[in-house]
């Protein structure tokens, strides 16, 4: 396979892809960390709760135009007695200070540098294709904790330039919009057979990245291309 004339963008996943990270202790480790912030407002577990929630809420959403980041904030804020501009003020300080508490939750991979410089010199775009649930300085500091902030990437999704979530394939359209790419160019790389092989509904070829797969169909799955990293690797050189 000629890979040069099919795929002009590549996009990653970047959770237990381009990084390990253990999201049974981020996520409720991330919450708690918001909620501390408003702790003089709200019982801080029972923010952690609502906030917790939310997240898994916002997983599901699936129409308006409104900005993943807009909506969870909203909602937040109506649960807390709060205005969105309040608490995005409050949360502010836990991106700006607290972030680095999340690092022992992330395990850097050699591979993930080595991928996207590949793509980038074969003149590919790279995007990366995190479910975007968290805001720009949290997808920050997993990048650089991966190793690849520094890179051109064409396209990070976070809940500020998102209105979807995986596995909704409107995400995936949403990025061929952006872009001005259509599905046929693309090629989505992940882990999680339920997420990521999402594409494939919006016409995009996938690739299973197995190393640290993550089986939500229950072995019920198709994807196109499968391997560990070192597969990827050699499939990009192709």
């Amino acid at each position: 396979m000629n890979l040069s004339s099919s795929f002009r963008a590549i996009l990653f996943d970047l959770d237990g892809t381009l990084l390990q990270v253990d999201m049974r202790r981020y996520i409720p480790t991330y919450v708690q960390g918001l909620a501390a912030t408003i702790a003089d407002t709200v019982h801080q577990n029972a923010a952690s709760r609502t906030l917790l929630e939310l997240v898994h809420t916002l997983l599901q959403r699936d129409q308006g135009d409104q900005s993943n980041a807009s909506w969870y904030l909203d909602r937040a804020a109506r649960a807390f007695d709060m205005t969105p501009q309040r608490l995005a003020d409050c949360f502010a300080g836990y991106f700006s200070r607290g972030l680095n508490a999340l690092d022992p939750l992330m395990t850097p991979t050699p591979a993930a540098r080595q991928l996207v410089r590949t793509c980038l010199a074969q003149g590919r775009q790279v995007v990366i294709a995190t479910n975007p649930v968290f805001p720009q300085p949290v997808i920050a500091s997993r990048l650089r904790r991966a190793g690849i902030d520094d890179l051109d990437l064409a396209l990070v999704t976070t809940s500020d330039n998102s209105r979807r979530c995986k596995p909704n394939p409107d995400y995936f359209l949403d990025i061929l919009s952006t872009l001005n790419l259509t599905a046929n160019q693309c090629l989505m790389v992940g882990n999680d057979t339920g997420h990521d092989l999402a594409a494939r509904q919006a016409g995009i070829a996938t690739f299973l990245l197995d190393t640290w797969m993550i089986d939500r169909a229950g072995g019920n799955f198709i994807c196109d291309y499968r391997g560990n990293h070192a597969a990827l690797q050699l499939f990009l050189n192709d």
